[in-house]
């Protein structure tokens, strides 16, 4: 469900909240599924449980996960969440769009780029 990578620069809790977030905004975590508790998931990656814990804790703040005192931690509704980091791309593509437009690469190569058509 959730992996390492040790050879990525960011920090090991960054990755866990990005692979969680993918995996509820995916579908693969359903609203009100429980997630593994803090100690059981640093067993299972092998990590300080400090780690998990300010994983969920930013999870928390970023509205992807609730908890329930003395039940655990549990999957927010993800549709609103969904939306939300949809309007984060595209409010990002946007912003790259208007960057590379300035520097005079054109809608064409952009749309070639993506489609993977041509390699910048």
């Amino acid at each position: 469900m959730i992996l390492i990578d040790y050879r990525d620069a960011r920090p090991i809790y960054e990755q866990v909240v990005e692979r969680f977030k993918m995996l509820i905004l995916r579908g693969v975590l359903s609203p009100d599924d429980k997630i593994p508790s803090v100690r059981n998931l640093a067993v299972d990656l092998s990590i300080n449980p400090n780690t998990i814990q300010r994983a969920y804790s930013e999870l928390e703040r970023q509205g992807y996960i609730f908890t329930v005192k003395g039940k655990g931690n549990f999957v927010s509704d993800s549709r609103q969440l969904l939306a939300n980091y949809r309007k984060e791309i595209f409010d990002e593509l946007h912003r790259i769009c208007s960057t590379a437009f300035e520097i005079g690469i054109t809608e064409e190569e952009l749309v070639q780029s993506i489609r993977g058509e041509r390699g910048l």
